[in-house]
């Protein structure tokens, strides 16, 4: 008994030319905007046409956050820490904009966030052990530092220079 070729397989491709990129993403990325809320996806992919430059270079949206009570949801943008107080004067023009992408009052207020510029992973302060302590100066640097200076009067001011004769004869040595 002989067995049959298996038939060529079917073509998965729908065989028109070249397709756009944005095809292929367009579901990922509306399946990852609509976890975060947001239900168009323009927001995020345009919004430095929705915000303004201006905005756009110091913001960014986060989330869209919806309430029990349904009556409109509830933006979340986030902002350099520097510039929070001059969004926050342009939020209920920030609020006008995103509703006329959504097409009625989606946006009932708008919350903003603030953190680093570079997020705060990378924004955080390194917990380093403290510099080592310089190491004790030789006591023929010290005497010859107190000799130079001990004509001075003013005692602060011989401190100060015995410092600084101290501070150049350690540098030279090295």
């Amino acid at each position: 008994m002989s067995k049959k070729p298996l038939p060529p397989p079917t073509p998965t491709r729908r065989m028109r030319g070249f397709e756009a990129t944005a095809t292929f993403v367009r579901d990922p990325i509306r399946a990852v905007g609509e976890s975060r809320g947001f239900a168009v996806t323009r927001l995020l992919t345009h919004w430095a046409e929705v915000a303004g430059d201006d905005l756009a270079a110091v913001t960014r949206p986060v989330k869209i956050g919806y309430g029990r009570d349904g009556l409109g949801a509830t933006l979340t943008v986030l902002v350099r820490g520097a510039h929070a107080q001059m969004v926050e004067m342009q939020k209920e023009k920030l609020r006008e904009k995103v509703n006329a992408i959504y097409g009625y009052a989606a946006i009932s207020r708008v919350i903003l966030t603030q953190t680093a510029p570079i997020g705060f992973a990378e924004g955080q302060a390194e917990f380093t052990p403290a510099p080592k302590a310089p190491p004790p100066p030789d006591p023929a640097v010290q005497a010859q530092a107190a000799e130079t200076a001990a004509v001075i009067g003013d005692p602060g001011l011989r401190a100060a220079l015995e410092a600084l004769g101290q501070n150049i004869l350690t540098r030279r040595k090295r």
